[in-house]
């Protein structure tokens, strides 16, 4: 019989790769697409890092550090405007180091990403009127296309 080992077991083991599920970190981080790599925290996050920590509600989550206080993180996910503030070091299972689009890894140690990493975080006052207007273009192109499979079916039903 296999045995159930937890995400904290593995990340302490040495690492984890995992697919996130949902679109709390997109543009960066794609549903069904990117493979993100997380490793154990070594001492306390820092601004921009991307932890893996377990809510409350004891669901895993891969949001991003805005800022870092004495009691803890405000985190808020690159695809949202609303920010936590009760993240602690104890619910923090380890810190994602990379992951990877396709086969190629791009590593947070990227210039590329930190760059996108600084002005994602500081164009937070944004995200709400981005964020919005990105999910009524994303419904309109879904619209377009069913329209259009309708408008150009081959078998048109007579």
């Amino acid at each position: 019989m296999a045995q159930v080992v937890s995400y904290e077991e593995l990340v302490r083991r040495g690492h984890l790769i995992v697919q996130p599920n949902g679109w709390s970190m997109w543009p960066m981080i794609q549903n069904g697409r990117d493979t993100v790599l997380i490793e154990p925290k070594d001492g306390r996050c820092k601004k921009y890092d991307i932890p893996l920590y377990k809510d409350k509600a004891g669901r895993y989550i891969v949001h991003r550090i805005i800022k870092v206080t004495d009691e803890g993180y405000v985190i808020c996910g690159d695809g949202v405007y609303y920010r936590e503030y009760d993240v602690t070091d104890e619910n923090i299972i380890g810190v994602v180091k990379g992951f990877y689009r396709k086969e190629k890894f791009i590593s947070v140690e990227n210039k590329g990403y930190k760059l996108y990493s600084r002005i994602w975080v500081r164009l937070i006052f944004m995200r709400k009127p981005i964020i919005i207007l990105s999910h009524k273009l994303r419904g309109l192109k879904h619209a377009v296309r069913s329209i259009a499979s309708k408008v150009f079916r081959k078998d048109k039903i007579k």
